[in-house]
Protein backbone atom coordinates (compact mmCIF):
# COMPACT_ATOMS: atom_id res chain seq x y z
CA UNK A 1 0.00 0.00 0.00
CA UNK A 2 1.05 3.05 -0.67
CA UNK A 3 1.20 6.68 0.91
CA UNK A 4 -1.82 7.83 -1.21
CA UNK A 5 -4.57 5.94 0.61
CA UNK A 6 -6.79 3.33 0.06
CA UNK A 7 -8.75 3.53 -3.22
CA UNK A 8 -11.47 1.17 -1.64
CA UNK A 9 -14.14 3.59 0.50
CA UNK A 10 -16.07 3.19 3.26
CA UNK A 11 -19.22 2.85 1.45
CA UNK A 12 -17.43 0.20 -1.13
CA UNK A 13 -16.54 -1.87 2.63
CA UNK A 14 -20.40 -1.58 3.88
CA UNK A 15 -21.81 -3.37 -0.07
CA UNK A 16 -19.69 -6.44 1.06
CA UNK A 17 -22.32 -9.55 1.35
CA UNK A 18 -24.95 -6.94 1.10
CA UNK A 19 -26.73 -7.73 -2.78
CA UNK A 20 -27.22 -5.34 -4.85
CA UNK A 21 -30.28 -4.35 -6.31
CA UNK A 22 -31.68 -7.17 -8.72
CA UNK A 23 -31.50 -6.25 -12.33
CA UNK A 24 -34.22 -7.96 -14.25
CA UNK A 25 -33.87 -9.05 -18.04
CA UNK A 26 -36.50 -10.39 -20.58
CA UNK A 27 -34.82 -13.06 -23.03
CA UNK A 28 -36.00 -12.40 -26.32
CA UNK A 29 -35.35 -15.46 -29.30
CA UNK A 30 -33.73 -12.56 -31.53
CA UNK A 31 -31.24 -11.54 -28.79
CA UNK A 32 -30.65 -15.39 -28.48
CA UNK A 33 -30.31 -15.71 -32.36
CA UNK A 34 -27.77 -12.67 -32.25
CA UNK A 35 -25.69 -14.09 -29.44
CA UNK A 36 -25.43 -17.50 -31.11
CA UNK A 37 -24.41 -16.17 -34.36
CA UNK A 38 -22.00 -13.49 -32.64
CA UNK A 39 -20.19 -16.84 -30.67
CA UNK A 40 -20.19 -18.65 -34.00
CA UNK A 41 -22.84 -21.55 -32.43
CA UNK A 42 -25.08 -22.95 -35.05
CA UNK A 43 -26.58 -25.24 -32.64
CA UNK A 44 -30.30 -25.06 -33.41
CA UNK A 45 -31.33 -25.58 -30.12
CA UNK A 46 -31.15 -21.60 -30.13
CA UNK A 47 -32.36 -20.49 -33.44
CA UNK A 48 -35.04 -23.43 -34.80
CA UNK A 49 -38.34 -23.38 -33.15
CA UNK A 50 -39.37 -26.27 -34.88
CA UNK A 51 -36.20 -28.42 -34.50
CA UNK A 52 -36.03 -27.06 -30.72
CA UNK A 53 -39.73 -27.88 -29.98
CA UNK A 54 -39.05 -31.77 -30.32
CA UNK A 55 -35.45 -31.94 -27.86
CA UNK A 56 -35.58 -32.58 -24.51
CA UNK A 57 -36.06 -29.20 -23.64
CA UNK A 58 -39.15 -28.52 -25.97
CA UNK A 59 -38.71 -25.10 -26.60
CA UNK A 60 -35.48 -22.72 -27.77
CA UNK A 61 -32.91 -22.00 -25.26
CA UNK A 62 -29.94 -19.83 -24.53
CA UNK A 63 -26.13 -20.71 -24.96
CA UNK A 64 -25.02 -20.99 -21.32
CA UNK A 65 -22.39 -18.24 -22.06
CA UNK A 66 -25.73 -15.87 -22.88
CA UNK A 67 -26.01 -15.51 -19.24
CA UNK A 68 -22.83 -12.87 -19.73
CA UNK A 69 -24.87 -10.68 -21.36
CA UNK A 70 -26.80 -10.13 -18.30
CA UNK A 71 -25.13 -7.87 -15.61
CA UNK A 72 -25.68 -7.12 -12.44
CA UNK A 73 -22.21 -6.04 -10.96
CA UNK A 74 -22.82 -2.78 -8.82
CA UNK A 75 -20.97 -0.65 -11.14
CA UNK A 76 -22.74 2.55 -9.66
CA UNK A 77 -20.24 2.11 -6.24
CA UNK A 78 -17.04 2.61 -8.70
CA UNK A 79 -18.63 5.37 -10.83
CA UNK A 80 -16.84 8.41 -8.81
CA UNK A 81 -14.08 6.48 -8.11
CA UNK A 82 -11.86 7.05 -10.68
CA UNK A 83 -11.43 3.09 -11.38
CA UNK A 84 -13.01 3.31 -14.96
CA UNK A 85 -10.58 0.61 -16.39
CA UNK A 86 -11.92 -2.55 -15.76
CA UNK A 87 -10.15 -6.14 -16.34
CA UNK A 88 -11.75 -9.38 -16.60
CA UNK A 89 -9.85 -11.48 -13.60
CA UNK A 90 -11.74 -14.54 -14.56
CA UNK A 91 -15.28 -16.26 -13.96
CA UNK A 92 -16.61 -19.79 -12.40
CA UNK A 93 -19.80 -20.98 -13.42
CA UNK A 94 -22.27 -23.04 -12.42
CA UNK A 95 -25.61 -23.94 -14.55
CA UNK A 96 -28.89 -25.49 -12.60
CA UNK A 97 -31.96 -24.66 -15.95
CA UNK A 98 -32.01 -23.95 -18.89
CA UNK A 99 -32.57 -20.49 -19.80
CA UNK A 100 -35.73 -20.37 -22.62
CA UNK A 101 -36.63 -17.26 -24.94
CA UNK A 102 -39.42 -15.88 -23.26
CA UNK A 103 -37.84 -15.91 -19.65
CA UNK A 104 -37.52 -13.23 -16.87
CA UNK A 105 -34.15 -13.40 -15.64
CA UNK A 106 -33.37 -11.98 -12.75
CA UNK A 107 -29.84 -11.29 -11.67
CA UNK A 108 -28.95 -10.71 -7.69
CA UNK A 109 -25.07 -9.27 -7.44
CA UNK A 110 -23.08 -10.00 -3.88
CA UNK A 111 -19.80 -8.35 -3.61
CA UNK A 112 -18.12 -10.92 -1.55
CA UNK A 113 -14.52 -9.51 -1.11
CA UNK A 114 -12.65 -5.82 -2.09
CA UNK A 115 -8.39 -6.48 -2.00
CA UNK A 116 -6.14 -3.72 -2.78
CA UNK A 117 -3.04 -4.02 -4.85
CA UNK A 118 -0.10 -2.44 -6.45
CA UNK A 119 0.56 -3.91 -10.07
CA UNK A 120 1.99 -2.88 -13.38
CA UNK A 121 -0.80 -1.18 -13.92
CA UNK A 122 -0.96 0.93 -10.93
CA UNK A 123 -3.30 0.59 -7.97
CA UNK A 124 -6.24 -1.97 -8.44
CA UNK A 125 -9.20 -3.04 -6.36
CA UNK A 126 -10.39 -6.39 -6.97
CA UNK A 127 -13.40 -6.87 -6.85
CA UNK A 128 -14.69 -10.84 -6.45
CA UNK A 129 -18.45 -11.11 -6.51
CA UNK A 130 -21.18 -13.87 -6.91
CA UNK A 131 -24.17 -13.30 -8.92
CA UNK A 132 -27.23 -15.77 -8.61
CA UNK A 133 -29.62 -15.93 -11.97
CA UNK A 134 -32.99 -17.04 -11.27
CA UNK A 135 -35.89 -17.08 -13.76
CA UNK A 136 -40.11 -16.34 -13.32
CA UNK A 137 -40.68 -19.69 -11.29
CA UNK A 138 -37.61 -18.56 -9.26
CA UNK A 139 -35.71 -21.19 -10.10
CA UNK A 140 -31.96 -20.61 -9.99
CA UNK A 141 -30.38 -20.92 -13.52
CA UNK A 142 -27.41 -20.42 -12.43
CA UNK A 143 -24.41 -18.83 -10.65
CA UNK A 144 -20.96 -17.06 -11.77
CA UNK A 145 -18.74 -16.43 -8.98
CA UNK A 146 -16.48 -13.27 -10.94
CA UNK A 147 -13.13 -11.77 -10.16
CA UNK A 148 -12.85 -8.04 -11.93
CA UNK A 149 -10.14 -6.13 -11.84
CA UNK A 150 -10.66 -1.82 -11.48
CA UNK A 151 -7.71 0.83 -11.78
Amino acid sequence: MTEQGSLITDEMRQCIGEPRTPHVVQVEHGAIAVFASAIGDANPLFTNDIHARGTRYGGITAPPTFLRTVSGEGRELFEESGLENVLDGGSEWSYFNPVYSGDRITVITTILDLTERDGRLGRMVFVVSEAVYTNQFDQIVAKQRSTIIRY
